[in-house]
């Protein structure tokens, strides 16, 4: 049996603290049904609290005036710390939210170890000032931390997306509170810890789990001069329009219904090789899935039956069991939802081509089988909405003029995939769909580069040198002429 976790304070300014409010967060195995962890619920006056201290550190402390030099000194203590506990992390968030453990550990604490280091990458060869030649004279051009910054995460992958917020934040200056998700709040006590430990300078970075009435109060916050959010289409609007009352700044990584296009000529053990693990990962709880998979109509069988093979050996179960391929859900909600899809498609005539229910023998659980629908046509349901579980659809298509079209023809545009024996043209292939991510036989997401969506998958980047831009402000320094202008 799990041991229970609690946690009786917050993470306020860099050190625990206890809470204003009495309501708590009791988080559930999704493996078991049972309460693993309870800890405090946030309350309004916790997060007038953390902005305070996040304002006067910002304002009146050493971090924000600390060279770039000082503070990748102390991010590369937290990077290293999460490495030395990285099976700690991936433990807490696979009871957490359900991710098979050995996928926790490669992705949501590796993972989120190389964020880090990536952005530590950036860090020390990034230009925050440059001379300039312009048009009446020298200029400087400075390149200052944006201020207070409100990082809201999901559950899905909440290590992982707490890094992509928290690192560049942190390394261009900035103050943040931290918003986990209710369903995963546990393992953000261990990021507190590490941040502790590593010397963050107090005020500079706080930990709030609460709900959405919570978070909205946060992204409002009048103290908070930039927002940082990955979750839904839907929260990502409402965040937009609350934090516009303030002209907060905003970046918003939302969902996705990503198109892996297979070409005639893809070899068809490579491509299901690649394109299977892809799809269903994180028990396709995964805004970059693959969720579409385009085949030819002239291979289309043979993709069909391949795929399906594929799916129906999936090793489903406790996701502790590092056998486990796929786990459980993150919430009963989220098994409903895949449910109910799965019935919504057999309505619109798709055929289940493998899975289609809960798995046999796991009646405890919120678990759904990773199901594959074939005779899928782009206009329906399943096609355009994202499900946000381990169901996949496979297209038909018939040129690759009809296949490009099917991959654009969407309100998404996060990732996607390309699968042929002529890599070039796969190149050329990509360049034409409307994703802010593309993929040519292969799927990854490097850190280096700038990671972020087309349409109504979300505004701005994250990662690379693209990702620090959202978190500094540009100011351009009239220099006398002559004065050393380039």
């Amino acid at each position: 049996m799990t041991e229970l976790v609690e946690h009786g304070q917050l993470f306020i300014g860099g050190e625990l603290t206890d809470p204003l409010g009495t309501d708590v967060i009791e988080v559930i195995s999704p493996h078991t049904e049972q309460v693993i962890g309870r800890v405090p619920h946030a309350s309004r006056a916790d997060v007038d609290r953390a902005v305070a201290a996040a304002r006067t550190a910002f304002d009146d402390g050493p971090w924000a005036r600390a060279t770039p030099e000082e503070r990748i000194e102390v991010v590369e203590r937290i990077k290293d710390a999460i490495l030395v506990r990285h099976e700690e992390i991936a433990r807490s968030i696979s009871s957490q939210n359900g991710s098979p453990y050995s996928w926790s550990v490669l992705a949501q604490a590796l993972g989120a170890m190389m964020v880090w280091d990536s952005a530590l990458t950036v860090a020390r060869s990034f230009p925050y000032e440059e001379r300039r030649s312009g048009a009446l004279g020298p200029l400087l051009i400075r390149r200052e931390p944006v201020g207070v910054v409100a990082a809201v995460v999901p559950w899905n992958v909440p290590q992982f997306v707490a890094a992509a917020k928290l690192a560049p934040a942190l390394l261009t200056g900035c103050s943040v509170i931290l918003k986990p998700s209710p369903e995963t709040p546990l393992d953000s006590y261990i990021l507190g810890e590490i941040a502790a430990e590593a010397g963050l300078p107090e005020g500079v970075l706080s930990i709030l789990p609460a709900d959405r009435e919570v978070s909205e109060y946060l992204v409002g916050h009048p103290g908070v001069d930039k927002v940082a959010f990955t979750g839904s289409v839907a929260a990502g609007k409402r965040v937009m329009e609350v934090a516009s009352r303030n002209l907060t700044r905003v970046t918003l990584e939302l969902g996705g219904k990503s198109a892996a296009v297979i070409l005639p000529d893809a070899d068809l053990e490579a491509t299901v090789a690649g394109v299977v693990p892809a799809a269903w990962m994180n028990n396709g709880q995964a805004c970059v899935a693959q969720t579409r998979i385009l085949a030819p109509r002239a291979r289309y069988d043979e993709f069909a039956e391949a795929f399906a093979a594929a799916a129906g050996a999936l090793v489903v179960g406790d996701p502790m069991d590092i056998a486990t391929q796929v786990g459980p859900l993150v919430a009963e909600r989220q098994q409903r939802r895949s449910l109910d899809y799965i019935r919504i498609g057999q309505e619109e005539g798709a055929k289940i081509l493998a899975g289609g229910g809960r798995p046999a023998g796991l009646d405890r659980g919120w678990y759904v089988e990773p199901t594959l629908f074939g005779e899928v046509d782009n206009s329906m349901r399943i096609a355009r909405e994202e499900i946000f579980g381990p169901v996949i659809c496979l297209l038909p298509y018939g040129d690759e003029a009809e296949a490009l079209r099917i991959a654009n023809d969407s309100e998404y545009g996060l990732s996607g995939s390309v699968w042929t024996g002529d890599v070039e043209h796969g190149i050329d292939f990509g360049r034409r769909v409307r994703t802010g991510t593309f993929n040519v036989n292969t799927f990854s997401l490097d850190m280096l580069g700038p990671f972020g969506g087309y349409k109504s998958s979300g505004l701005g980047r994250e990662f690379g040198p693209e990702g620090f831009g959202a978190y500094l402000e540009h100011k351009m320094i009239h220099l006398p002429a002559g004065h050393g202008g380039e």
